[in-house]
Order: structure tokens, then C-alpha cells, then sequence
């Protein structure tokens, strides 16, 4: 069901009845178009000597382990409860196989995602989420629940095609440790004007594992309707403006 764009002006040190003519921003719900990317980089980090195992769906990184390589099974599923055609949610489940003396005290999770807004701009991207997790005692299961975050730092437009962020946030061909580095891929992914957000995971830390038994990562990630800020356009200030004007003159 459309809804009316939410408005919000500037009020300057005009004259009382030309204050809050001028809408500045304005705001507009919607459900974006999420989808999964299937690229997934984990870190764990383990009690025993080496301090870790690491694992992606990148090959070039992947080269770079070397003996801290360990391949999970992984299982995925998005789901549209309301059968609208865009998706809802996404399941996560990675089992991590472990040695016997092995014993996982952290993991570091990069999710990427191709996010997209058509209701006013088309706006498309692809983007993160970001799952960690440590505990001095070791865990047998990490499961986290949240929601996939719209961030904005810049409105955006009313109209046209915004590709500007429609790239990798991991660079998968690079051979260099560098483009890899969990330090370096957010901070580059901060520079960003729009990112998402991993929002309230509410992490539960499980323990006691049996001595076979893998690391379970269980994750649920919405894709929630979303108050999207853009700049309007010409006509849509002029006719604010016009409401304003003869609103205050009666």
C-alpha cells in the first residue's frame, strides 16, 4: 500500500509567514530488494597454537591460509513470508569442522548482499553484514538474529539511477592478504555515504561441545521496510511551498 513521503523543512531567520516553505528532505517507506550473495569470509579464532581458521568463498583467499584453511558445510535460505516477490529474510547455518583439541573462542562473519530501491530513485548496491563474537570459555554454537540495516550519511535523489556503490565490498580476485584484511574491507565499506548494518544480532554464545562435533553459526537476518531520505525535486518543493504560502495567508 503506497504512503505519503513524510516532509521536513528549514526553518531560517525569514519572516514568520515564510518559515517551513522550503522542504528540505523528506522521507518515503519501502521494502528493498534484498538478496544473498552467496560470499561469505569467516575468521575463528581457536585456543589451539596458530591462533585461528579461516575459510571463504573466495579461491584467491582461500590460496592464502595455507594449513589454517578449514571448509565448512553451509546451508542457506531466503524466505518471502508474504509472497510480495521480494524476499524477507535470510537463514545462515555453517558447520566448521573442528579436530578434537581444537576450541573456538571468537568468529568474525562477512555476509555480502545486493540491496535495491526503485520506489522513488533506483538506487543499487551491494552490501555487508558484519557478525562477531568472542568469549574468554569455548562455544559450540553462535546464533544471532537481526536486521539488515539501511544506513544513510547522504540523501538520496528523487529520480534516476544510482549505481555508485554497485561494487564489490570484497575484492574476491585479489591475491593480496591486504584486500582481505577484516580492518581494511570496513573501513573502505565506511567511507561509504549508504551502507547496511547488521542491527540488534542479540548473539547467544553456546557451549559445550562434543569432541567431534563442528562450530555451528546459526544465523537469521531481516530485510525490514525501511524510512528512506531523499532530496526532492523541484515541482515537489514548489507545490510544498505553495501549500505553506496559502496556508498561511488564510
Amino acid at each position: 500500500m503506497a504512503t505519503q513521503p513524510w516532509a521536513a523543512w528549514s526553518c531560517s531567520r525569514s519572516p514568520r509567514s515564510a518559515r517551513g516553505l522550503w522542504r528540505t528532505q523528506a522521507a518515503y517507506r519501502e521494502q528493498p530488494a534484498v538478496r544473498f550473495r552467496y560470499e561469505a569470509l569467516l575468521l575463528a579464532t581457536t585456543a589451539a597454537p596458530g591462533g585461528g581458521l579461516a575459510w571463504s568463498t573466495f579461491p584467491a583467499f582461500n590460496r592464502l591460509q595455507g594449513e589454517r584453511l578449514r571448509v565448512p558445510l553451509v546451508a542457506t535460505r531466503e524466505e518471502d513470508k508474504n509472497q510480495d516477490g521480494k524476499m524477507d529474510r535470510l537463514h545462515f547455518k555453517l558447520e566448521l569442522p573442528l579436530k578434537p583439541e581444537e576450541q573456538v573462542l571468537g568468529v568474525q562473519l562477512i555476509l555480502t548482499f545486493s540491496y535495491q530501491l526503485h520506489r522513488m530513485s533506483t538506487f543499487v548496491m551491494q552490501s555487508m553484514a558484519f557478525l562477531q563474537s568472542f568469549s574468554p570459555i569455548p562455544g559450540s554454537q553462535l546464533y544471532v538474529n537481526g536486521d539488515l540495516k539501511l544506513q544513510q550519511r547522504q540523501l538520496l535523489s528523487h529520480r534516476g539511477l544510482d549505481t555508485r556503490y554497485n561494487v564489490s565490498v570484497i575484492n574476491g580476485t585479489s591475491p593480496f592478504a591486504y584486500d582481505y584484511d577484516l580492518t581494511n574491507i570496513i573501513a573502505a565499506y565506511q567511507d561509504r555515504n549508504v551502507t547496511t548494518v547488521l542491527a540488534d544480532p542479540n548473539p547467544v554464545w553456546l557451549i559445550g561441545r562434543a569432541a567431534n562435533a563442528p562450530f555451528i553459526i546459526n544465523a537469521t537476518i531481516r530485510y525490514p521496510v525501511e524510512v528512506i531520505l531523499y532530496q526532492p525535486g523541484f515541482w515537489e518543493m514548489i507545490k510544498f511551498a505553495w501549500i505553506q504560502y496559502v496556508t498561511h495567508q488564510s
